[in-house]
């Protein structure tokens, strides 16, 4: 990495409980590519300071993850379609001091729909209703997963999120059972309340062909250790993180990583 200079150009995330897993990859592709940027996360007290800060101090590019993936909306200047399709964000651009918002997650969870194989008639639950979770849930709508319930315990959010997309709603998972299962809260994320917890009882578990956590700190969670155990196929959160942060990567340089290079900046990403 270059020393830190005037000249280089800063990105950065903000999430309620930043990891090194952003960090580490968009900074290890800066090097491997010689580019003068620099990327460092941040845990806001003030959102919309922060994002007057990426305006007024020119920073490039900004990765927005739980629980300001909505609030962040009103803060910005242009969503691009992949962002106003689902009123979710997770990647700011700054130009000049305009900002324009995306979603790369959308993108990222349909390719590792199509990556791991996952049948398009499996039935499916997905826990959440917040910004991620509307990404899940067209994602997987538009993918042809016709048949699926939000579990959500707000309800105002979780049936609007079921009815868009034609799903069922419940306040709570209890006896459902389905064969993709998809955990979009922060239970078992390091450093939560919840971080020891699996986000779906053992019978959902035993029930699902194909388990799948969005949580990507640890990528190990009690959820993927839970199906691991009993050989169920599993898709991580570490993925999505990978192939969206490809495409922020993409969004502020301008350059394409190979995916070499994209598989080489995820494990270091994950190194302890």
């Amino acid at each position: 990495m270059p020393i830190l200079n005037k000249d280089m150009t800063l990105c950065i995330s903000l999430s309620a409980r930043p990891s090194n897993l952003g960090t580490r990859f968009h900074n290890y592709l800066y090097e491997e590519l010689d580019l003068n940027y620099i990327y460092k996360a941040f845990a806001p007290t003030n959102l919309a300071d922060a994002i007057a800060g990426v305006r007024g101090l020119g920073i490039r590019g900004c990765a927005v993850s739980m629980p300001y993936k909505e609030d962040v909306i009103a803060l910005v200047d242009d969503l691009d379609a992949s962002a106003s399709a689902i009123d979710s964000v997770n990647t700011i651009v700054n130009d000049n001091g305009h900002l324009t918002a995306y979603n790369t997650d959308y993108s990222a969870v349909q390719r590792l729909l199509t990556e791991h194989e996952v049948p398009r008639g499996y039935s499916v639950i997905v826990r959440g209703s917040g910004g991620m979770a509307k990404a899940v849930a067209a994602a997987l709508h538009d993918a042809g997963f016709a048949r699926g319930t939000i579990v959500a315990r707000n309800e105002a959010t979780g049936r609007a999120l079921a009815a868009l997309y034609g799903y069922d709603w419940a306040s709570e998972v209890a006896d459902l059972t389905a064969e993709l299962i998809v955990n979009v809260t922060p239970v078992g994320m390091a450093g939560g309340a919840e971080a020891d917890h699996a986000s779906f009882p053992a019978a959902a578990i035993e029930a699902a062909c194909v388990v799948f956590d969005v949580v990507a700190s640890p990528a190990e969670t009690p959820l993927i250790m839970a199906a691991r155990s009993l050989a169920k196929p599993v898709i991580t959160g570490a993925e999505v993180v990978a192939l969206q942060a490809e495409e922020q990567f993409f969004l502020y340089t301008g350059i394409r990583p190979t995916p070499d290079q994209v598989r080489r900046a995820s494990a270091f990403s994950r190194l302890p």
